[in-house]
């Protein structure tokens, strides 16, 4: 390699890239790569595709921001003792992780009227069609309930589980995020678990 090659250093000056770029990720914050070259191209600048694409990635305009997800106002209800069996249960998930880094995640449901712990079921992942079909394991065996607690986790919000309790003439009853001492059984079942098993 000669000495002029390896002392070579990049003359080009890219600011005006990137303000332009940063200027239409303001206008057109939902918008990608291929919309704002698009963009450019239609105003008359001739930049090459890959040298925008490049500064594009250096400003890290790739990371899309996450929208939050927005959950109906929930309804605070006083957590009560059901007067017989089967009545209310409560869900929730615990997750922990192996020795190798590996996470993994817990299914606990039980009956509030005597706390009797009815699935215990650990798993690398339980989305919403497992979490039905173990509940569809244990109405075989076991009536179902009237209501079933739980939180506002993406399993439970589902349209799997969701049209499960439909299907089943069962309600749901969200408590409210950030509350957790509105499942407060299920809570206590966890601590327990923890500590125990």
């Amino acid at each position: 390699m000669s000495r002029s090659m390896y002392y070579y250093g990049h003359k080009k000056n890219d600011q005006i890239i990137i303000s332009k770029l940063l200027d239409l990720a303001e206008r057109y914050p939902t918008r990608g790569f291929e919309t704002y070259y698009g963009k450019i191209r239609l105003e008359g600048l001739l930049w090459n595709r890959k040298r925008v694409l490049r500064v594009y990635r250096n400003i890290n305009l790739k990371l899309r921001v996450k929208r939050k997800r927005r959950i109906p106002n929930r309804i605070k209800e006083k957590l009560k003792v059901p007067g017989r069996l089967n009545e209310t249960w409560s869900i929730d998930f615990m997750s922990d992780a192996l020795s190798n880094g590996r996470r993994f995640r817990i299914l606990n449901v039980i009956d509030d009227y005597n706390r009797e712990s009815l699935i215990n079921e650990a798993f690398y992942s339980i989305p919403g069609i497992r979490l039905v079909q173990k509940l569809k394991e244990l109405i075989t065996y076991r009536p179902k309930p009237k209501s079933i607690r739980t939180d506002n986790g993406p399993e439970f919000l589902s349209k799997v589980f969701v049209d499960f309790c439909k299907g089943n003439n069962i309600e749901l009853q969200y408590i409210q995020p950030g509350k957790p001492a509105q499942n407060a059984y299920i809570e206590r079942l966890n601590r327990t678990f923890r500590e125990d098993v």
